[in-house]
C-alpha cells in the first residue's frame, strides 16, 4: 500500500466521505488539508463538524497556489465532478487522483463484494450483507448505503468480508480497486449531467470489474442491453441473473420459481411468494443477484436461503407504511429516476395516486409515463421538473395530472383524491436536491405525514 507518512493530502469536500477520509488519512500519518470550495462553506461551520482528535488545516473557497503546489495526493469527495477545474488541475501536473472508495480499499483487509448499477443496489446490499453474516465475522456494509468504506477500513478483518455499494461517481476515481465478487445490477439512463453519456456512464459502471481476472465472478443482468453486451469483454467470469430468459448461466426466474442454471441441468432455488418477504419483480432480480454474489463469496446455499427468507425491505425502497381510512400507502423515495420508479409502478396492485418531480438531472420520462398503464389514477407533481414531466404526461395521453407547491400541499391533494381500496405511492422519478437534502429525509416525511393521518 502507498505510504501516506507525512504526505501533504487534499481531501475534496467536507461532508461524510470528505471526514470519512480524513479520519483514515489521520490514522495513516497523512498531513491533512480539508477543501470546501462552496459559496457559502464557512470554516467554523466545518471546523464544528470535525471530531477535535483529528488533524488538519481547512481552507475553502479558493485553493492558494503556495498551497497547491505542495501536494502528494488528491481525494475527491464522490459528490465532486473529476471535471472540476481544480481536480483537472491536479490531474493534469500528475498528482495522484484517489476517491474515498479507492483510498479505503488500499487500506482494508479481507473478502470485497462491490455492487453498482442504477438500481437495486441498496436492497441488494443489504441483503447481501445478512448473507455474508451467516458466514464471515466481522462483516462491513459500506458505500452509498451507510458509512464510506474508509470509515471502517481499519476494523477489517483478513478472515471478515465488505460489501459496498458503489456509485458511477465512486467509480470515477478508482486505480487498484480490486473486488473479489463483483456485480452490475442493470445500467439505464441516470445522471447524465455528470457523466454527459450513456457511453461515459455505462463504461464507468463496467469500471466495477477492470481488475478482476477469470478466477473471480462478476455478477451481471442478462436482460439489460449494457451488461448483457459488457459480458462478452468482461474479464472476470460472468454469472447471469434473468426474470424473463434462461441464460447461459447462472439464475432465473419462471413460474413463481428461481432456477439455477450451469448450462446443462435447471436446479429449483426457491419460491418467490412463499420463501421470500418482497414484493416486484425487481425485487426478485434483486435476490437471485444477492444470491448469485453470495454463492460467489462462498457461502452455502443454506445458508443464503436462510438470510433471504429473513430479509425485510430496506427503509424507502417500495416500503409498505400503513393502510388509513382503507389506503394503503407505499414509501418509494429511492425511485431517484426514471427506471426505478417505474418498478415501483409495477409493484402496485391497486389504482394509484403518485407523487412525482424533483431536482432535475438530465433524465426524459417517456418510459415511466407509459408504464402507468391504467394503474395510476391521478399524478402529483412537485419539483423543478414537474412542467417537463407534465408535458410528457400529456402527450402520451395523461392528463390528471395536478401540481403542488409544497410536499405538505402535495399529501393533502393525495389524500383527498384517494378512496378505499387505493394506494398512495411516493416514487418521484427524480432526485430530492432543492426540497430535501436527501431522498432519505423525503421518505421519513412523507412517512411522517402517513402515521399522522
Amino acid at each position: 500500500m502507498y505510504d501516506f507518512t507525512n504526505k501533504k493530502v487534499l481531501i475534496i469536500g467536507s461532508g461524510k466521505s470528505g471526514l470519512g477520509a480524513l479520519k483514515l488519512l489521520n490514522a495513516l500519518g497523512a498531513r491533512c488539508i480539508l477543501f470546501d470550495g462552496g459559496e457559502n462553506a464557512d470554516v467554523t461551520e466545518i471546523k464544528g463538524r470535525v471530531p477535535e482528535e483529528l488533524k488538519c488545516e481547512i481552507i475553502v473557497k479558493e485553493l492558494p497556489s503556495e498551497v497547491s503546489d505542495s501536494i502528494d495526493v488528491v481525494v475527491p469527495s464522490p459528490g465532486v465532478p473529476t471535471d472540476l477545474g481544480i481536480v483537472k488541475e491536479f490531474a493534469d501536473k500528475g498528482t495522484p487522483i484517489w476517491g474515498e472508495l479507492e483510498l479505503g480499499y488500499l487500506a482494508s483487509k479481507g473478502k470485497l463484494a462491490a455492487i453498482t448499477g442504477t438500481n437495486g443496489k441498496t436492497t441488494t446490499t443489504s441483503l447481501v450483507g445478512e448473507i455474508l453474516k451467516k458466514e464471515y465475522k466481522p462483516v462491513f456494509v459500506v458505500g452509498n448505503i451507510g458509512n464510506p468504506l474508509t470509515l471502517e477500513a481499519l476494523d477489517t478483518k483478513e478472515e471478515g468480508a465488505i460489501v459496498a455499494e458503489v456509485s458511477s461517481f465512486q467509480l470515477e476515481t478508482i486505480n487498484e480497486f480490486h473486488p473479489t465478487v463483483s456485480a452490475i445490477l442493470n445500467v439505464t439512463p441516470d445522471h447524465l449531467n455528470r457523466h454527459h453519456t450513456m457511453e461515459c456512464y455505462n463504461k464507468v459502471k463496467c469500471d466495477i470489474a477492470m481488475n478482476q481476472t477469470k478466477d473471480e465472478i462478476c455478477v451481471l443482468n442478462y436482460d439489460n442491453s449494457y451488461t448483457r453486451e459488457f459480458g462478452d469483454k468482461c474479464p472476470a467470469s460472468v454469472v447471469w441473473f434473468s426474470s424473463s430468459a434462461k441464460p447461459p448461466k447462472g439464475y432465473f426466474f419462471k413460474d413463481e420459481y428461481i432456477f439455477y442454471t450451469d448450462g446443462e441441468k435447471e436446479e429449483q432455488i426457491l419460491n418467490v411468494n412463499t420463501d421470500m418477504n418482497l414484493v416486484g419483480v425487481c425485487n426478485i432480480e434483486n435476490v437471485m443477484a444477492a444470491i448469485a454474489i453470495g454463492r460467489g463469496m462462498g457461502v452455502s446455499m443454506d445458508k443464503i436461503l436462510e438470510a433471504v427468507k429473513e430479509f425485510k425491505a430496506v427503509e424507502h425502497r417500495i416500503e409498505y407504511v400503513a393502510t388509513k381510512n382503507g389506503v394503503d400507502y407505499y414509501n418509494d423515495s429511492k425511485g431517484t429516476n426514471p427506471d426505478a420508479a417505474i418498478q415501483g409502478i409495477k409493484a402496485m396492485s391497486k389504482p394509484t395516486i403518485l407523487i412525482g418531480g424533483g431536482y432535475d438531472k438530465g433524465n426524459t420520462y417517456d418510459e415511466w409515463i407509459e408504464a402507468f398503464d391504467g394503474k395510476v389514477k391521478k399524478l402529483v407533481l412537485i419539483g423543478q421538473t414537474r412542467e417537463a414531466i407534465a408535458k410528457c404526461a400529456a402527450s402520451h395521453g395523461f392528463t390528471d395530472y395536478c401540481f403542488a407547491d409544497s410536499f405538505k400541499e402535495c399529501f393533502d391533494i393525495c389524500v383527498a383524491n384517494a378512496r378505499s381500496g387505493d394506494a398512495v405511492l411516493l416514487s418521484p422519478a427524480c432526485a430530492s436536491w432543492g426540497m430535501f437534502p436527501n431522498y432519505e429525509e423525503r421518505g421519513r416525511q412523507f412517512k411522517e405525514m402517513v402515521n399522522d393521518l
